[in-house]
């Protein structure tokens, strides 16, 4: 249960950073515990060891301070060596520091205790051979639940680590280190300066390749950087780590000839962990990764495309964020905005997927649309009042629109202008922390431009703009004038009257051998509420006019009517695939903004989907289709929109080419939509050998997606569920087996899986996920009608009980956004009636709120269209 303290604010911490600075930490961490058995309950958590060393000054010799630390139990305290009472100093969350020296020397002895969350020190045990795997994730502020710090970002410090582990492991941290054979203990390189949230240690019997990445400076002296890769035992036969050096060496390379500025931390090691809950995290020289990265079965290119942009994502932090770090979490996107525009930066300049620019404008981009137009939306350097406002803004703002904003910024200054600017962000500012006018004074150096304004229009105002083409034409159908409407928001809250610059492409297509191919394009700058484009004027008539052509700037694409009715008929037809992948974007953007009826959308896939090349595209087109129809569809449409999307699912697969990866793709989709008994039956056929598909290997991996459908419908009970973990006995299985079984039509199953997550915390992080996914089936809106106000009744309870993590899952995860209307009527009275609530939980349920609340209009939208 959180305790009072934990939630450090930003004045806080601005206070503590100008009293103390820290000279080093010295931390001794014993896991040898972590091969018992844990206790009961009663007995309390299972816990570990830590004792902390902490050198720092004081600026003003007398004054009081606290360091931070999340424990179960303190042992011992002493400053410079004056013994401190831990239980007149430790809170549960902080250790209060009086009259303070000049130069302290802090030492904090504590129990504390193992994660099953995923926050602080997780322990996972691999039930397929009980082996235990322990790894750590600590931002924005969990370090304090593995040792004592000052856990803020600004209070870099040099680490040294030491680790006491169990017989026959294998420890890694940021630095090298090795066993030392006297006393069994490892022992680790001490760190250049980082802030404490960055700070890893990876333990247990890991699977470990190495390699080494060599370059030669321009000064002649050869840089070495020792490349490692991890996974647990049971993923090693998956484990493809040639192609994960790869992509390290590619994006190693890249980074050094844009950078100018080698690798600064030594090492390079990826740890690729059980129970992640989070893509990856960018801890300099022990990066880790969700283990889902290593496939275990079939996968297609989409899914090496995705793993290569955050491996590269990871390593672009080495520097926007490791070397140079914001001072508060206000300003995050300072690394988290320029580590998503560097993962499709380099992924597209270094690496075989070329096309990474189609997927970050169809599917990153769309995070960002959906976080941009909530209630809750910010600017990109956001008002981060503590911490849990800081958890809350890892969002679709600070990442996807940030790298967005980037991209324009690129397009805006010149490629060389951002390149030379970062090389002297680096050189100015390595191992410091810095504010958004540190990194706008480089850029405005270099480039020449004023980046106040556009720092003011971009970064620091929210909401999305909609950019729509106007044309005219002569008697002879040519263009007499061209010009770019920009609505200020589109009614986006918070975001009423801002006008942005905008650099854009704007792209005319015609025409041609059953193609649309763009036949004349002209960059503009687009400033105020109507720009005109005279480079386009006397151009022949277009069939498509496409604003935003080559994804420059962060907008949302609209249509002319001629346009419009192009894409209608001929969207497949559209040859560039990153014009393709825009206008899917912009269709589907029409679609959430109830400006076109969802069954219209789920034509639009039925008839053109089956002809998109780029598979990420083609994904994201199932995901949108089936959203479309469980959300924005009119009710008494969705049995028929659901019965045609299975019949075009189907007919895809069968037409697919034996074995690609649209084939794969297409079955997987099927699944999702299948619900006639003749869908049911052909999955069921799949299964167990008495039905075919041509070149479809129905791996293990697909099998679970094949029997989550079968489970909710009835079709596989728990014995069959049980017997397909009996063959698949893994931490991916049990996963999976978690899933099936909550989603059983069963009230009996619906309210056991609810009480495993709402009123135990018996569950791990990814069990809770995984029972939370299993139980909200779209199709059972009547079963899950009676959790909507239990929901209601718990969620306070569970966000002042449990882990924020864990409460962000059931929160976001169980809000009863299936029950319609009714359910939006119940959100709106408990944000009434809860005006005191956590802000951080309030944000979370006007999110779920205002996404029903979309929902319902677009329904409205459809229901009209019928009638």
């Amino acid at each position: 249960m959180p305790v009072p303290g934990e939630n450090l604010s930003r004045d806080e911490a601005r206070e503590r950073a100008e009293l103390l600075s820290v000279d080093g930490y010295e931390v001794a961490l014993d896991v040898t515990s972590a091969t018992t058995a844990a206790g009961d309950a009663a007995e309390g958590p299972l816990t570990f060891r830590s004792v902390t060393t902490i050198r720092f000054r004081c600026a003003r010799p007398g004054a009081d301070s606290f360091a931070d630390l999340i424990a179960p139990s303190v042992t011992a305290v002493s400053l410079n060596g004056r013994a401190l009472d831990p239980a007149g100093v430790f809170d549960g969350a902080r250790i209060a520091l009086d009259g303070l020296a000049a130069e302290n020397v802090l030492v904090v002895d504590a129990q504390c205790a193992y994660s099953r969350t995923g926050e602080g020190l997780h322990r996972f045990i691999d039930p397929e051979d009980g082996e235990v795997y322990l790894y750590t994730q600590y931002e924005p502020a969990d370090a304090r639940r593995v040792f004592a710090n000052f856990e803020q970002p600004d209070l870099k410090a040099p680490f040294r680590f030491e680790v006491t582990a169990p017989e026959g492991w294998t420890v890694w941290s940021n630095g090298a280190g090795e066993r030392d054979a006297a006393d069994g203990v490892w022992r680790f390189a001490e760190t250049r300066p980082i802030s404490t949230y960055i700070t890893a240690v990876v333990a247990g019997p890991y699977h470990y390749e190495t390699d080494l990445y060599t370059r030669t400076l321009d000064d002649g002296t050869v840089l070495e950087i020792p490349l490692g890769a991890m996974c647990r035992k049971g993923l090693a036969r998956h484990f493809d780590a040639d192609d994960v050096f790869l992509v390290t060496k590619q994006g190693l390379d890249f980074f050094h000839d844009r950078f100018d500025y080698p690798y600064p931390f030594g090492k390079y090691d990826q740890a690729f962990v059980p129970e992640y809950n989070i893509g990856a995290m960018e801890n300099p020289g022990c990066v880790t990764f969700r283990e889902e990265f290593i496939f275990r079965g079939k996968v297609t290119r989409a899914a090496y495309e995705r793993r290569a942009n955050v491996i590269l994502h990871e390593m672009a932090h080495m520097w926007f964020g490791d070397l140079v770090t914001m001072v508060w979490w206000d300003d995050l996107w300072l690394k988290e905005s320029f580590a998503d525009f560097m993962g499709s930066y380099a992924m597209v300049g270094a690496t075989r997927f070329t096309n990474g620019w189609t997927t970050f404008a169809n599917n990153r981009k769309a995070w960002a649309y959906r976080a941009d137009q909530m209630p809750s939306t910010h600017p990109v350097t956001a008002d981060i009042r503590d911490l849990e406002d800081a958890k809350l803004n890892f969002d679709g703002i600070t990442y996807a629109k940030g790298a967005s904003v980037l991209k324009q910024l690129v397009a805006y200054v010149g490629e060389d202008a951002f390149l030379e600017g970062a090389r002297r962000y680096f050189k100015r500012h390595a191992y410091g922390n810095t504010r958004l006018a540190d990194l706008l004074s480089v850029l405005e150096e270099v480039s020449g431009r004023d980046m106040t304004a556009w720092s003011r229009a971009w970064l620091q105002t929210a909401g999305v703009n909609s950019l729509t083409p106007v044309v005219t034409h002569d008697a002879g159908g040519r263009i007499t004038e061209l010009a770019v409407v920009q609505d200020p928001g589109n009614g986006t809250p918070g975001a009423a009257g801002v006008l942005r610059p905008h650099r854009i492409a704007v792209g005319l297509y015609r025409h041609e051998d059953g193609e649309l191919v763009r036949y004349a394009s002209a960059e503009a700058d687009v400033t105020g509420a109507r720009t005109v484009v005279p480079r386009l004027a006397g151009e022949e008539r277009p069939a498509l006019v496409l604003v935003n052509d080559e994804d420059l700037t962060y907008c949302k694409i609209r249509f002319d009517e001629a346009s419009l009715e192009t894409l209608r008929s001929h969207l497949g037809d559209v040859n560039d695939p990153l014009a393709r992948a825009l206008c899917w974007s912009a269709l589907w953007n029409l679609t959430r903004d109830a400006l076109m009826p969802a069954r219209d959308f789920v034509d639009l896939v039925l008839r053109f989907a089956g002809r998109e090349t780029d598979i990420g595209v083609l994904q994201m087109l199932h995901a949108w289709a089936r959203i479309a129809l469980v959300h924005y569809a009119a009710p008494e449409w969705r049995a028929e929109g659901g019965r045609l999307l299975a019949q075009g699912a189907l007919r895809e697969l069968r037409l697919a080419e034996p074995g690609g990866q649209h084939q794969l793709t297409w079955a997987r989709f099927f699944a999702t939509v299948a619900e006639s008994e003749s869908d049911l039956q052909l999955l069921s056929g799949l299964l167990d050998g008495t039905a075919k598909i041509d070149g479809l290997d129905v791996d293990q991996e697909l099998r679970w997606a094949f029997l989550e459908p079968l489970a909710a419908h009835g079709v596989a009970d728990a014995n069959v569920l049980d017997a397909e973990l009996a063959r698949d006995d893994t931490a991916s299985g049990t996963r999976h087996h978690v899933r099936c079984l909550a989603a059983r039509p069963s009230a009996e199953v619906k309210d056991r899986a609810w009480a495993r997550v709402v009123e135990s915390d018996e569950l791990s992080n990814a069990l809770v996920e995984a029972t939370i996914s299993g139980f909200a089936q779209s199709g059972q809106r009547e079963l899950l009608a009676p959790y909507a106000p239990r929901y209601f009744e718990a969620v306070e309870r569970v966000w002042s009980e449990r882990s924020i993590q864990i409460g962000m899952s059931i929160v976001s995860g169980l809000f009863p956004a299936f029950q319609g209307e009714s359910a939006k009527v119940a959100a709106e009275r408990w944000l009434a009636e809860h005006a005191d609530a956590a802000p951080a939980l309030r944000r979370l349920v006007l999110e779920a709120h205002d996404d029903l609340s979309r929902a319902l209009r677009a329904r409205a939208r459809d229901a009209s269209r019928q009638a």
